[in-house]
């Protein structure tokens, strides 16, 4: 069975957030931060895993990242980065 991760990177060096989902977050924290030759993450490397959520179907994954690029969802990960 297959199981679904929304995860929160972080960049310290440069005050950047990045919210993604994945089935294998271990290759693809690695395609974050050392793999990706073009794209978003690979301007603001060194990532760090700071938050993760577990789910059974890709749909209910899928939903909650869109949850957390809502305002409401930004706040939650703001208010998660100032505790760190």
């Amino acid at each position: 069975m297959d199981e679904f991760v929304v995860y929160i990177l972080y960049s310290e060096k440069f005050n950047k957030t990045y919210t993604g989902f994945t089935s294998n977050l271990i290759e693809r924290f690695k395609s974050h931060n050392f793999l990706e030759t073009k794209g978003y993450t690979l301007k603001f490397r060194p990532w760090e895993v700071v938050y993760v959520e577990f789910f059974k179907s890709k749909s209910e994954a899928m939903k909650r990242e869109k949850y957390l690029k809502t305002g409401v969802g930004r706040e939650f990960i703001k208010n998660l980065i100032s505790k760190l």
